[in-house]
């Protein structure tokens, strides 16, 4: 998986008819920089209004994925989807002047092919790549859809289907790996059953459907009359049903087309998380409307993970970076006014210090008697005395230098810290130190609760002589 963003070297443009609007609509794909992400442009409404491609914006998932935003939406754009996360394009800017992304030969292949022609171009900027921490199972109850997620070095699918129509019945696909899309599921063209046919065809579900753009599997035996009817529909002059199950007007690009092409429907929706995602996954009947589903409940687990891991992790089994003997060869400040226990990590940017609250703190004897509370403003001067050990350490000298308060920005107080916590600080610093000036952000835990964060302004001065 590339660990850099990637977009087109040049544009490129197809046209086409769309599967379901049969309108005619002219893409032009083209490059865009870093962090933009995949944008649908409408260049045929006013203001050219965008529609970014995340799954907060699907409004319609029937036969199809729709978005929408700005007053506008873009239909059937899976397959293209599907196509730039098998090349891991992460930046485009595709300009449509219609409502639907042609449907093409029914697969991923022509997108993939004009997108490969346009070039691949890795851009400076590393990619934000979703990576899943624990198993994730979702289980959509209105299809019974079933969903597996679980942790892995890299990207790879597997979905099964089990259609009751014997020419398609059980059959599953595999994409091990990210670069084999383009060989083993980018042609697997879409496809529907013969009894459904008529049903789409009087609903007018597939105005731009041919026999060149779909499979049709038989799963009744059809009359002459249904055959003439598609027939007509489709300007050829005879049908028949192939011994294998299917109509005579295409060949088979594998015997498993049907599950490769559901894992490329999957692998488009997927592609709505808006980054990259490094697990194995599994998906047992997917159809659009399970994949969206599973999709946002992914995007809010991976989000609740992240947050997680964001908390300042504490192992009193870890031994210290520095101690409270030495914490104070570094800071000027004493007992009772020594407000942190520990250092447990210290980097260039982040530091993350310890204290340890008890009955034993001086300000709880004349503060909130009875009810024990550690002052806010007391948090905060841990807090700040954490971030001092991080600025002190861009000095040579630290035992000849104070750092000092210029300002505390946004300190908010979330829960009460009481005897028998341990708080947790981190501090982050944001740019670079000037003129001894340095800013920092500061957060404070305790276990995996948010108790207090602030934003730091703080000036290093040489100690008085």
């Amino acid at each position: 998986m590339n660990q850099h963003q990637q977009t087109i070297q040049r544009s490129v443009t197809l046209s086409g008819t769309g599967l379901h609007t049969g309108k005619t609509a002219t893409l032009t794909l083209l490059p865009a920089p870093p962090n933009t992400g995949i944008v649908f442009v409408r260049t045929d409404a006013e203001n050219n209004p965008a529609i970014p491609a995340l799954v907060e914006n699907v409004t319609q998932t029937l036969r199809s994925t729709t978005i929408e935003a700005n007053g506008v939406k873009v239909i059937t754009i899976e397959h293209l989807l599907a196509a730039l996360a098998g090349l891991q394009i992460d930046n485009l800017f595709i300009e449509i002047d219609s409502e639907e992304v042609p449907i093409l030969n029914g697969s991923a292949q022509p997108f993939t092919e004009a997108l490969i022609h346009a070039g691949l171009e890795l851009q400076s900027d590393e990619r934000t790549i979703y990576t899943l921490r624990q198993p994730f199972t979702y289980t959509d109850a209105q299809t019974g859809s079933e969903y597996t997620a679980i942790p892995n070095n890299h990207f790879s699918l597997t979905t099964l289907i089990d259609f009751k129509a014997p020419s398609v019945g059980k059959q599953y696909a595999t994409l091990p790996h990210i670069a084999h899309f383009a060989d083993q599921i980018a042609p697997a063209r879409t496809f529907c059953l013969l009894s459904e046919v008529e049903m789409l065809l009087s609903q007018n579900l597939i105005k731009g459907a041919t026999l060149e753009n779909a499979i049709v599997y038989t799963d009744l035996q059809p009359s002459p009359q249904l055959l003439q009817k598609i027939a007509q529909y489709a300007g050829v002059e005879h049908l028949a049903v192939k011994q294998e199950g299917y109509l005579n007007n295409v060949n088979l690009h594998y015997d498993n087309e049907a599950a490769r092409h559901k894992l490329l429907d999957v692998l488009g929706d997927l592609t709505l998380l808006g980054a990259p995602l490094c697990a194995k996954v599994f998906a047992a009947k997917p159809g659009h409307a399970a994949n969206v589903r599973f999709t946002k409940e992914l995007k809010k687990h991976l989000k609740t993970e992240a947050a997680a891991a964001a908390i300042p992790h504490y192992d009193p089994n870890q031994p210290p970076l520095y101690d409270v003997v030495g914490l104070q060869n570094l800071l000027p400040h004493r007992p009772p006014f020594l407000l942190i226990d520990k250092i447990l990590s210290l980097t260039k940017q982040k530091v993350v210090g310890v204290k340890n609250i008890t009955i034993n703190e001086p300000f709880f004897a004349g503060h909130f008697p009875g009810h024990p509370v550690m002052p806010g403003v007391l948090i905060v001067e841990a807090m700040a005395q954490v971030g001092g050990i991080l600025v002190m350490q861009t000095v040579p000298d630290p035992e000849n230098h104070l750092t000092f308060f210029l300002k505390i920005e946004n300190a908010r107080f979330r829960k009460s810290v009481v005897p028998g916590d341990t708080v947790v600080f981190e501090l982050n610093l944001i740019g670079s130190i000037r003129r001894g000036i340095c800013e920092m952000t500061g957060v404070a835990y305790v276990g995996n609760k948010l108790v207090a964060d602030a934003h730091l302004v703080a000036q290093i001065s040489r100690r008085p002589q």
